[in-house]
């Protein structure tokens, strides 16, 4: 089956109030997908974001992000009110997520929210009831963890009190008492967040499109995975990591890359039948249709850093799962959809794990002409189970790029795709995509709307500038509606 979808972030929807939401806008993206051809909605992770803004860097690999939570929707629901909402400056720009104004309004409304659904008995309804009861597993230990970083300040848990710090019964019980209201709000936005983004879902559904979700490999240090569950990462008695993660130097970092999440004790993982990773999984696939699971490579060898190294450079390999774990994942969960985010360098048993997995891999067309002239990457070269990108998040928007290639290699891009000028080019990148074998193509909404880098989302290793590119509501046409819709059927991706 040929498919073709769009890569949106949520956060960049132009909703109301700041950043993209699960409201109005939304259901309108969705009706645009439907009218536009495609089958697909790839999103970023919806993981609550700290300190960065990173969704790759959340409070929980379960829990969803409170920004999220329209306030609209609120609204209707008579928990907030439309003057309340209003008095909150939350744009900066209109064109980027200003995290700060977000940070210092949105909680302030949704405690008003939380008082008000309080005194209405949300708690005591039959579906809260069931939301908490089916999210047991992660959702008392994520409340609490929250309540406790915010009773220390935002302080990594880490530098908490010893006796909470390190889960000890009796700091345990007497943090639950005195932090009940505080953990019974986070309770109250993850119910919010569940419910609101359980009806956007089904809507895409209902209309043909299914959502793509995004998981790191890895849990944030400063997480609640990490602090409830010591015993799945490699931390010494004290709860510190013996070693984090990271990327090793290569031509684009001498010093590599430095992520500093902890890193998994994959003996222990084997000896639980990697339950912890059945239960996230599963629970990946009650919010996604599909999931991408980033730095697959991670599986087969991840990069051990040394805990406290300043670089990555005195790192070294060390053996993953490999193949135990997603047997282990087919037995328990059936055949499930999977793109393996295989990029980077790979070594020959990485390629052979992906291929025994049978999940498509990843091909970008921003990494295809280069001096390699054989290179993976061109379109000529893929097989069918695959998924082309014109970049990713990662990567510039393909027209920034074009701006920024050698004369050398920009030639050999208009060469190969038969253009000339840079929106041409873009347009024949993008029909490069959408014409190969790849059963899959996505394509990421900057693109279509022809934006420079000025719409980057994120420059990798850097801190800052990124995650904050928001569409133009008015960005969206009735025009470009159809010339999508007509590429899709011209390449046979309706």
């Amino acid at each position: 089956m040929r498919r073709m979808g769009i890569l949106m972030p949520v956060s960049a929807i132009p909703s109301k109030y700041g950043i993209g939401t699960f409201g109005k806008a939304s259901y309108e993206f969705v009706d645009f997908l439907q009218e536009a051809g495609q089958k697909l909605w790839q999103i970023l992770p919806l993981g609550p974001t700290g300190y960065g803004d990173s969704p790759y860097q959340s409070f929980s690999t379960f829990a969803g992000n409170p920004y999220f939570i329209d306030l609209e929707l609120l609204i209707k629901q008579e928990l907030l009110t439309e003057e309340e909402c209003e008095a909150c400056e939350f744009v900066g720009h209109p064109h980027y997520v200003d995290y700060e104004r977000i940070y210092n309004g949105r909680f302030g409304l949704l405690r008003k929210a939380f008082a008000r659904g309080r005194e209405a008995g949300v708690e005591e309804s039959a579906e809260y009831c069931s939301f908490v009861q089916d999210n047991s597993f992660w959702l008392e230990d994520y409340c609490l963890f929250m309540a406790v970083k915010n009773h220390f300040q935002g302080k990594y848990y880490g530098d908490w009190e010893e006796g909470i710090r390190l889960r000890r019964p009796d700091s345990m019980n007497q943090y639950r008492q005195l932090l009940a209201d505080e953990v019974a709000f986070y309770t109250f936005l993850q119910y919010l967040f569940s419910g609101q983004w359980t009806a956007l879902k089904k809507y895409a559904n209902e209309k043909g499109i299914e959502i793509i979700g995004d998981i790191p490999i890895y849990v944030a240090q400063d997480s609640a995975d990490a602090w409830s569950h010591p015993e799945l990462f490699q931390f010494d008695e004290d709860g510190q990591p013996i070693g984090v993660a990271g990327c090793p130097p290569d031509a684009f970092s001498a010093t590599g890359q430095l992520w500093g999440n902890p890193l998994y004790d994959w003996e222990y993982h084997r000896t639980t039948g990697y339950e912890w990773w059945m239960k996230r999984i599963k629970h990946c696939y009650k919010l996604y249709d599909i999931v991408r699971i980033d730095h697959f490579r991670g599986f087969d060898e991840y990069w051990f850093v040394p805990y406290g190294d300043e670089t990555a450079c005195n790192g070294h390999w060390e053996k993953g799962p490999g193949m135990e774990l997603f047997t282990t994942l087919r037995k328990q969960l059936g055949d499930k959809e999977v793109i393996a985010e295989d990029l980077g360098f790979l070594t020959d048993s990485v390629i052979q794990m992906v291929k025994d997995t049978g999940y498509p891999g990843m091909k970008i067309l921003q990494f295809a002409f280069n001096d390699w002239q054989d290179n993976d990457y061109l379109p000529h070269n893929y097989p069918k189970n695959c998924v082309v990108y014109t970049g990713t998040h990662d990567n510039e928007t393909t027209l920034g790029w074009l701006q920024n290639l050698s004369e050398e290699n920009l030639a050999f891009v208009k060469e190969y795709v038969g253009c000339d000028g840079d929106r041409d080019t873009l347009w024949a990148l993008i029909r490069a995509a959408l014409s190969s074998v790849a059963d899959t193509a996505m394509i990421p909404m900057q693109d279509y709307l022809e934006l420079g880098n000025e719409a980057r989302i994120n420059f990798p290793s850097t801190f800052g500038a990124n995650w904050k590119w928001r569409m133009d509501a008015r960005a969206i046409t009735p025009e470009l509606t159809k010339k999508i819709y007509k590429l899709a059927k011209i390449y046979g991706r309706l």
